[in-house]
């Protein structure tokens, strides 16, 4: 009796550690993401090169590409993430997977013309050690009466 007890309480205790965990990493997520829009508009390729891995894909209205081109259109402002405002986040974490979905929207130069947007926008993280990596950034066009469900 005292055994089934005993691994009773271990097991819950177990739990209550995994599901604190999964709430830390996707604070700790959010946070990420929130900041990944800031170095986006501050044109800090140094910071993205960093968060992005070197096999991520990033996947807009006109094309998909790779970190390389991802990081040049920014830093020469071919696309200049002015300013997003995040009206809502969901965070699912898988283990050392994790994917954030953003509804947004986007002030953005691109060619030279003003472009204010409505997206969700789902990225997709990797943990390596104590380091989140994007895996993947796609922007999908939504009205703004959509709605992330949680």
């Amino acid at each position: 009796m005292k055994t089934t007890v005993l691994s009773f309480l271990f097991t819950l205790l177990f739990i209550q550690v995994g599901v604190a965990q999964q709430s830390n990493d996707a604070q700790s997520l959010i946070k990420l993401s929130q900041d990944k829009w800031q170095w986006m508009s501050d044109k800090d390729v140094d910071k993205l090169k960093d968060l992005f891995d070197d096999k991520s894909k990033f996947v807009h209205m006109s094309g998909t590409w790779k970190k390389e081109e991802e990081l040049d259109i920014i830093k020469t402002g071919r696309i200049w993430y002015k300013k997003a405002t995040v009206k809502d986040t969901a965070v699912e974490v898988f283990g050392n997977t994790a994917i954030v979905w953003n509804r947004i929207t986007l002030d953005a130069i691109v060619s030279e013309q003003v472009a204010i947007t409505e997206f969700t926008v789902t990225e997709v993280y990797q943990k390596n050690g104590d380091n989140w990596k994007l895996l993947d950034l796609t922007f999908s066009s939504v009205r703004d009466t959509h709605e992330i469900k949680h």
